[in-house]
Order: structure tokens, then sequence, then C-alpha cells
């Protein structure tokens, strides 16, 4: 149905609610005269008179009642849709994804486990890759970045926090090897290929041999297994370190983290609550 066909039953709805012409056209804001032209046009496309005429008004006919009915009917779902569609604008409801960096799950899902524990009728879709989701193609609601702010174009970025490289080692290999005053000398599991733009990666690739290095891999999990085996020193995330003991850090392996939402999506309820719950400090 288009716009000129509505406006013309709408007419007709609100001649018989009024009971006149002169009555309809004072609540249309239109000229009486449209308002006849509207039902003589409506009354030609369905064949059928929708009112007869009197000295004292407009009275419906069989026909003017089905139409009213249905018109009211229409009228009312849609006032019922509108009314749900506004309302979900406040509920913190559906599917979020938020994509983040391989390695940050001990940092990431303790905030987004309690933030989904108060609102049940959230389901998170939590991907973790190397490639960068367009937010601008609808690939994600949220997405945690590292490295240099980003600057696309209608994104929204604000600061999470701030990684702090680490650098843990095995009690046992530190009772063969003694305490770690300077690197020279000691063996090293790093992260792989993937993270070679990361601090701490740029600053291993400036200042140590490469024959130091004697296991490399993109799984967190593997490189804290190989550092508890005692096989070398490692850089993990504190979340990661469980037994391990804390060797050295520096001010230039600091990494920050961005979170990155579109223009278009960063004010609705559902990425608030993912934003928040990723900013506290949980």
């Amino acid at each position: 149905m288009d716009d000129q066909n509505w406006d013309d039953i709408r007419a007709a709805m609100t001649v018989a609610r009024a009971g006149t012409v002169s009555g309809a056209a004072d609540l249309l804001g239109v000229h009486h005269a449209t308002v006849i032209r509207r039902i003589d046009a409506l009354e030609a496309r369905l064949g059928a008179r929708l009112f007869q005429r009197h000295p004292r008004g407009y009275a419906l006919t069989e026909a003017g009642r089905l139409l009213l009915d249905a018109a009211t009917a229409a009228e009312a779902r849609f006032a019922q849709m509108a009314s749900r569609i506004a309302g979900t604008r406040d509920l913190i409801e559906g599917e979020i994804t938020v994509t983040s960096l391989p390695g940050l799950s001990d940092l990431v899902m303790p905030r987004l486990t309690a933030m989904l524990a108060l609102h049940s009728g959230l389901r998170l879709n939590y991907v973790t890759d190397l490639r960068l989701y367009r937010l601008d193609a609808g690939e994600a609601h949220v997405a945690i970045r590292a490295g240099a702010r980003p600057t696309e174009p209608d994104y929204v970025v604000t600061p999470m926090c701030q990684l702090e490289g680490r650098l843990y080692a095995a009690q046992a290999y530190l009772d063969r090897h003694g305490p770690v005053r300077d690197l020279s000398g000691h063996a090293f599991i790093v992260p792989g290929y993937e993270s070679a733009r990361a601090p701490h990666s740029r600053w291993m690739a400036e200042h140590l041999p490469e024959a130091a290095i004697v296991m490399a891999s993109n799984d967190g999990d593997a490189r804290a297994a190989a550092i508890r085996a005692g096989l070398g020193l490692g850089w993990l995330l504190t979340g990661q370190a469980a037994g391990l003991v804390e060797v050295m850090t520096l001010p230039e392996w600091r990494s920050q983290l961005w979170l990155v939402s579109h223009v278009d999506l960063h004010r609705t309820p559902k990425v608030q609550a993912v934003l928040k719950a990723l900013k506290d400090s949980g």
C-alpha cells in the first residue's frame, strides 16, 4: 500500500469517527474539499460506497464498517509494533560479537562473563583472530585492538588498558641458571610471527640473538607449558603465569589496548554494556 492509499483510508476513518467532513478536516488539518476528494477516490478504487451522505453528516455503509474495522486493527497493530521497536532501544539483549587478538582471553573473559551474568538475554559471540574485522560491514559490534590508535572513519575509539610485557621463568630454570640480572646467555620461548609488532617482540628482535630462541609458538598455553618445563624465559600475560616467577619488565614493553565500535551502534544499550564491562578493572 502506498502513502496516498493510506492517506485516503485515514481520511475515511477520521470521517467515520467525527461523523462529518468538516470535523474530519479539522482533525486532519486539511481543507474539507481534500477529505471529500480522498473519500471519492477510495470509493472509486474499491468499487463500493463507504458512506451514506445525509444533511447531518456521513454514516457508514456495511462496506464502510468493514473498512473501518480492518483499518482500525491495522492501526492498532502498527502502534503495538512501534511501541515494541521503541522498547528495544532500552533492552540489553540479543547477539553481540566481540573480536579480539589471540591470547587476551584471561584478561577479557572475566569481564565479559560478569556482564553476561547480569544480562541473561545477551548472547556473546567472542572471536579471536589477527584479522581486523570490519565494524562498518557489520562483522562485529566491538573490537579489541592493540598498538597504534585505530583511525578508520566512523569508528569510536576509547582506551581499554595497557598491557605490561612481563618476562617469566620457572623456579627450576632459575635454580639451574641463577637470578636473571641481564638477558645475555639465557634461552627464550617467544610468540610467533603474528606478534611481531608487539612492543616486547620488537624489543626482542633488536636485543636478542636468534640463537637464544629455543621455541616460538602462537599458542600462549604452549609457551606457558614450555616455560614451566624450564626450557627458557618467556613473555606471558599475568593470568597465564600462575606458578611462574616474574624476572623482568620494562616500560617499553607496554602495549595499549583500544576498544573500537561503530558510530551507528556505539550508543545502543548492548554495545554500551560491553564497553563498560571491558573498561572496568573487574
